[in-house]
């Protein structure tokens, strides 16, 4: 094959295959806003849906595994590990943190986004039928270590 790109459009997928494998990691995080009656019956697990955080940190996990199927232009990796953390830092919020690690040539950036993102949609889901004022905020990156770039960490 040609070293020049075939693309659709100038879209194509990076080539990894020259760049060191390293250990590369990624702690993302993302917020869902909710009434204080919402969030006191995901925290005491009262939902007609079960456990809200025992779903949100499967669905974290399982979707961080999938990255590359659900956005075009990610690599597969073989991750290490994924966790997913649910906290409550206030009685109108519920804090999520996906922590990603894999030993590969290109970062797991997106795979702890997709997670932290799946992880406050299984929770709007299954929450929607009491609270439809919800909303998903502050999606973001909040560091990244190993690569030829270096590491990144969030200001604020």
């Amino acid at each position: 094959m040609s070293d020049t790109p075939l693309s659709l459009h100038g879209i194509r997928m990076v080539n990894v295959g020259d760049k060191p494998i390293t250990c590369r990691t990624a702690r993302a995080s993302a917020r869902l806003a909710a009434r204080p009656a919402t969030v006191a019956r995901i925290r005491d697990g009262s939902l007609d849906k079960g456990d809200a955080v025992a779903a949100a940190r499967l669905a974290g996990i399982m979707a961080a595994k999938r990255t590359s199927d659900l956005v075009p232009l990610c690599h597969p990796l073989p991750l290490d590990n994924v966790e997913v953390a649910i906290s409550f830092p206030g009685d109108t919020g519920v804090a999520i943190e996906a922590v990603v690690r894999a030993t590969a040539r290109t970062g797991v950036e997106m795979e702890a986004l997709v997670a932290v993102t799946a992880a406050a949609l299984t929770i709007y889901d299954m929450c929607k039928s009491i609270d439809p004022e919800m909303a998903v905020e502050q999606v973001r990156l909040e560091e990244k270590t190993g690569g030829v770039r270096g590491d990144y960490t969030r200001r604020v």
